[in-house]
């Protein structure tokens, strides 16, 4: 069973993927940590030192090996995974994709709390994460809704959507 797990940064892709794996015995992958850890450099400083779109090359290439090598996971991706290349229609093919939803109040609660560690909000000011939430979901919103599955995050606790997951969309 492969499990992909997409949303904006924020939506607790990352967490839910721990837990959902442990939960059925599978492989927990985070595709920036293993972006990280084939380039050894983090996220932040390919973002700074070589820009986004040598990232997105990157990720594109990282994608295309886990769903073509990989069997019997969860995959948390990054935010903006879907969203470039053919990276939805790959998604699509190799495996059960859920769509973590939170409206632009969650994420920007969520993602006040995180700037410093997430490379395109970091040298935002509070007040400016609206606005910036709401311009990416508008973009990327027709590739998120692909997804096999939409499960709405607002209000709910991991493990309640780790419950949902199991019990509706498996």
């Amino acid at each position: 069973m492969e499990v992909i797990l997409l949303g904006y940064m924020g939506s607790g892709k990352s967490t839910i993927a721990k837990g959902l794996a442990k939960q059925l015995n599978l492989e927990m992958i985070d595709l920036d940590h293993y972006i990280s850890d084939k380039e050894q450099d983090s996220i932040s400083s390919i973002f700074k030192n070589k820009g986004e779109i040598y990232f997105r090359k990157l990720e594109n290439k990282a994608l295309k090996e886990i769903l073509t090598t990989k069997k019997n996971y969860v995959l948390a991706l990054g935010g903006g995974t879907p969203c470039y290349a053919n990276n939805m229609e790959m998604i699509i093919e190799h495996g059960v994709s859920i769509y973590l939803k939170g409206s632009i109040q969650t994420l920007r609660s969520r993602l006040v709390l995180e700037k410093a560690s997430r490379p395109l909000i970091k040298n935002l000011e509070d007040h400016q994460l609206v606005e910036f939430i709401a311009k990416h979901l508008f973009e990327r919103n027709p590739f998120y809704e692909k997804a096999t599955h939409t499960l709405k995050i607002d209000d709910k606790k991991s493990n309640e959507i780790i419950g949902q997951i199991t019990s509706n969309m498996l």
